[in-house]
């Protein structure tokens, strides 16, 4: 296993139960506030939420290994040995919900619980992986992220009862490094199918979709929890692909209801 990246940022609150939640491309932990506010509060034991910034977005540092969700996964075991937590309750949305998998992968026994939103078992087509690539070369090639701007990343992201978030999205879209989301996208293209690895997760699990998200399908997601031998599946109406933002108070009834299930063992 490589070293933890020399700057890491991570948002913490709360104590109890720890609950790991990895975010979206290319916004950072900050898409996690509402959480980091409303989590700890949990009834029970409460919940410890930590919000990590992964490689090369918010504060953390991307390094110069190759792209791999494999290595973001391996920093998180990292960061759970360096909080001192055994296992944790881990949420992943979109890109983050492709780490929580690399990490059920890697270190399953790290994981006492496992939230998908708005996400996907199945590896990228070869168009998906073109795409990400073009992206990935333009970003790099202009130094720049305005073309995920330009291609309103932001607003396709969000529900048509969203859009009152576009401009709070488009402010973490454009606080990415180029080099960044250019390594992210490499990594997400490279990342395996998962599906193998689901089948074979006992812990409790939670499986969200937006029910107007136009980048994962709920049928991806019926997919995921059909495959996972302790699931519940839940459409957030009215949602789109960013469902932390867009539906809070849903998402979090989601954790809750997760940690209650991992609190009954």
């Amino acid at each position: 296993m490589t070293q933890l990246p020399t700057a890491v940022s991570v948002r913490e609150s709360g104590s109890g139960t720890p609950v790991l939640l990895l975010h979206a491309f290319p916004l950072n932990a900050a898409m996690f506030s509402a959480q980091l506010d409303a989590l700890p509060g949990t009834a029970g034991d409460g919940a410890r939420v930590i919000a990590p910034d992964q490689r090369g977005f918010g504060g953390t540092e991307l390094g110069s290994d190759e792209p791999s969700l494999d290595l973001v996964a391996d920093d998180l075991a990292l960061l759970l040995d360096a909080a001192g937590i055994d296992r944790a309750v881990v949420g992943g949305v979109s890109m983050g919900g492709y780490v929580a998998l690399a990490l059920a992968r890697r270190h399953p026994d790290r994981l006492a619980g496992l939230l998908l939103a708005n996400t996907r078992a199945t590896a990228d087509t070869e168009a998906v992986r073109a795409n990400r690539e073009r992206i990935a070369a333009a970003v790099t090639a202009r130094g720049s992220v305005q073309l995920l701007l330009d291609e309103e990343v932001a607003a396709g992201q969000l529900a048509p009862g969203s859009r009152h978030l576009v401009e709070r999205v488009r402010s973490m879209v454009a606080a990415a490094p180029p080099a960044a989301v250019a390594w992210a996208q490499r990594a997400m293209a490279a990342r395996p199918d998962s599906r193998e690895t689901l089948a074979g997760l006992r812990v409790p699990a939670v499986v969200l979709a937006g029910a107007q998200d136009a980048l994962v399908a709920v049928e991806e997601a019926e997919l995921t929890a059909s495959l996972l031998p302790n699931a519940e599946l839940a459409v957030l109406p009215d949602t789109g692909h960013l469902s932390p933002l867009e539906a809070p108070e849903a998402f979090d009834a989601a954790v809750r209801r997760l940690l209650a299930r991992v609190a009954a063992g």
